[in-house]
């Protein structure tokens, strides 16, 4: 058992609270990871975590940009309220742990965590239910569609805090490398902004034994890859952080035929609005010049994705405390740093204040492998900090 948890006392009652419905949370874990859902098709997966809340009390609302769900508890007279977000969707990966409990939906898998970021807000949501001590009102956002950047984004148009006011809304995701259940905070920009680009370089076909008859995209393509790092290195400030990465290109099928064409898929990321401006400007203008200085042609479909995920400095400050105070110092990694990942949360945080907060996954598979699998023994004490977090934002003295 790793030492974070066996850190929590035996005489704390949400520790206890929680470790008494662990096996259930675990094999619930299990089942939404045997039976992973792709973006806004979680329908078992809402249906399975309204009935859970509904059963517990709280005032259960779905179909939310189509299978988010957002559960209401309140109690007291406290005038705050809080929101707490746990993603649900999987990802279009065949699975390759042999896990007992592995995807049996062929080509699906989570991938990423969200089957256990969902059951441990449902580990915190039945102690909340049962046992919370609080005076406010709680709302916990089941969101779906997270991995291809829309869910957030439908909710939010859909009227979600419109409908579900909060004042201060927060998140977390596991990480793998960080030692299991220590938490990272980080104030400001945490996680990079997402635009993705598609390139065509068009010339003139010919054979490949006569190249002086043809105008060569491969050629042309070749340069443009090779100078877009000096967009990174000589256009943006050496200080700021940007990536641009090429990760497919396809051209032609045969060895001695010069396409007529490469199709070129880029991503680029960045802390910054400011960077990923001059990313958007400098990288469609680099293409057309490469392209020109070969006699080619370039076109760019340049798609703007998500913006960078900005915690709000009160809030991490807040979330930390809690940290602190209700798993100790051991718990909190000092130096954690952003991530050049991406989370549609931003959105969230671009319309309340709030803040998207790391538990170490410990030694796993990355996020997004094949091989990778949530570490079970997290969903204790990120469920324990969620009961603190919520219990000290709607504690009786905030009213």
């Amino acid at each position: 058992m790793n030492a974070i948890i066996k850190a929590a006392s035996i005489n704390d009652p949400i520790e206890r609270g929680i470790a008494a419905h662990l096996d259930e949370i675990i094999a619930l874990r299990h089942d939404l990871h045997q039976y992973p859902e792709l973006a806004f098709q979680e329908h078992r997966t809402a249906k399975k975590v309204a009935s859970l809340l509904a059963d517990w009390g709280y005032e259960v609302v779905t179909g939310i940009a189509g299978t988010g769900v957002v559960a209401t508890l309140k109690r007291g007279d406290g005038q705050r309220s809080l929101g707490i977000r746990a993603d649900m969707d999987a990802l279009p990966i065949e699975e390759a742990t042999g896990l007992d409990y592995a995807s049996s939906n062929p080509g699906v898998m989570h991938a990423c965590g969200h089957d256990g970021h969902t059951s441990i807000l449902l580990a915190a949501a039945r102690y909340l239910a049962e046992n919370g001590n609080f005076s406010g009102t709680l709302r916990l956002i089941f969101q779906p569609a997270e991995e291809i950047g829309a869910g957030a984004r439908k909710m939010l148009s859909e009227g979600l805090f419109d409908r579900f006011p909060v004042d201060a809304v927060f998140g977390l995701h596991n990480w793998p490398g960080v030692p299991t259940g220590q938490f990272g905070f980080v104030a400001g920009p945490a996680m990079a902004s997402v635009d993705q680009a598609v390139i065509k370089i068009v010339g003139k076909g010919g054979h490949g034994a006569e190249p002086h008859r043809a105008v060569d995209p491969v050629l042309a393509s070749a340069s443009f890859i090779t100078a877009l790092q000096s967009v990174v290195s000589r256009n943006i400030d050496p200080q700021d952080m940007a990536v641009a990465t090429v990760g497919s290109i396809h051209a032609g099928s045969a060895s001695n035929v010069i396409p007529e064409s490469v199709e070129l898929k880029l991503t680029m990321r960045a802390f910054s609005e400011q960077v990923r401006t001059k990313l958007q400007e400098r990288i469609p203008a680099l293409a057309r010049a490469q392209a020109e200085s070969f006699g080619a042609v370039a076109d760019v479909n340049y798609r703007l994705g998500f913006p960078a995920l900005v915690n709000h400095a009160d809030e991490t400050d807040f979330a930390r405390s809690v940290a602190l105070q209700a798993l100790g110092p051991a718990a909190v990694v000092a130096d954690f740093r952003p991530r050049t990942a991406s989370e549609d949360f931003a959105f969230m945080l671009e319309a309340k204040p709030g803040s998207y907060l790391f538990v170490g996954n410990g030694d796993s598979a990355p996020l997004h492998s094949a091989q990778y699998n949530f570490n079970d023994a997290i969903i204790a004490p990120a469920a324990r900090y969620w009961v603190r977090l919520a219990e000290t934002f709607l504690a009786d003295d905030n009213r």
